[in-house]
């Protein structure tokens, strides 16, 4: 986990080294009710709606939440807000 400045924005990146995000559904994760892991149950594994919510509220104030592959391979989520 990084927080760092980039211009008036402000980073927050989130890393990990695990499988990652295939490309084709980078986008895809963030509608409502999307989850990738078909194993795993609605009763234990989540609705599907944390990343969903949490992109409409970067985007209301103003910023972004992405998805990218991290340096080790894995998965990297960046919220970008502008400074105040």
């Amino acid at each position: 986990m990084s927080v760092r400045r980039d211009g008036d924005a402000a980073v927050v990146a989130v890393a990990d080294d695990g499988e990652g995000v295939p490309a084709a559904d980078r986008e895809r994760i963030f509608e409502r009710f999307v989850r990738l892991d078909a194993a795993r149950s609605r009763d234990d594994g989540g609705a599907g709606l944390g990343l969903a919510i949490a992109r409409d509220v970067a985007v209301r104030h103003g910023g972004t939440l992405t998805v990218h592959e991290a340096p080790a391979g894995g998965a990297l989520f960046e919220l970008r807000l502008p400074g105040a």
